[in-house]
């Protein structure tokens, strides 16, 4: 049975969560506060944390990030901050998705059980060994990128996305089709979650950042 982490200091709303998280057989554990949801994943595993970014004691964000340092658990953040930069640095840190209260709770059990499914799963590479482009180095086996020979730290999310536009070089893909391919979302997917996430990638790989080439009325494409 699929175990999510509640992190939640509205008592009515990890209530919600839980009961239709429950309905969906998951097993939930519920914390009140940034603290709680780091001591907990030293001592259990979850298979997704659905954390709430305005907390006592320490923020989802902070929170995140430490937790990101001892376990490999995908994260949605569920809050009332919608601004583009929260969300940009929800996905700096190392957030799966980002789902802004009010919310619609089938809507995030829809995400909730893509993330966990996609999360069981090993990435689907196009063979395996290094990709280079010039200096943009991507070694499908460890997962690594390097620019100009300098390894850059990417989130899961990040470079799943660079390796979803490598292996289709070439090819204008629909803001859809990149949701799908990478976050496995259909119905619920959200537009602007692809550009938040290429705008963090186009930056982090600096001066090759155009090979990531923006398709008017289309998406994106990668090509050198």
């Amino acid at each position: 049975m699929p175990k999510i982490l509640i992190a939640d200091d509205e008592p009515e709303i990890a209530e919600l969560i839980k009961r239709y998280a429950q309905r969906e057989e998951y097993e939930t554990v519920e914390v009140s506060d940034g603290v709680q949801a780091i001591e907990i994943c030293r001592k259990e595993d979850f298979d997704i944390i659905i954390m709430d970014v305005m907390m006592p004691e320490t923020d989802g964000f902070k929170a995140c990030k430490e937790i990101r340092k001892i376990k490999d658990i995908p994260v949605l953040f569920l809050t009332a901050r919608g601004t583009e930069y929260d969300k940009l640095f929800g996905f700096e840190v190392g957030a799966d998705d980002y789902l802004t209260k009010p919310f619609s709770p089938k809507e995030l059990m829809a995400r909730v059980k893509v993330i966990v499914e996609r999360h069981k799963k090993s990435p689907q590479n196009k063979g395996s060994g290094i990709i280079k482009f010039d200096g943009l180095e991507i070694d499908t086996l460890g997962r690594n990128v390097f620019v100009d020979g300098e390894k850059i730290e990417l989130t899961q999310k990040e470079y799943d996305l660079l390796n979803f536009l490598v292996i289709n070089e070439g090819i204008a893909l629909s803001r859809d089709k990149i949701l799908n391919g990478v976050w496995g979302y259909d119905n619920f997917g959200d537009d602007r979650t692809v550009d938040w996430q290429i705008k963090l990638l186009r930056g982090k790989i600096g001066k090759y950042r155009d090979m990531i080439q923006t398709v008017r009325g289309v998406g994106y494409k990668f090509e050198k």
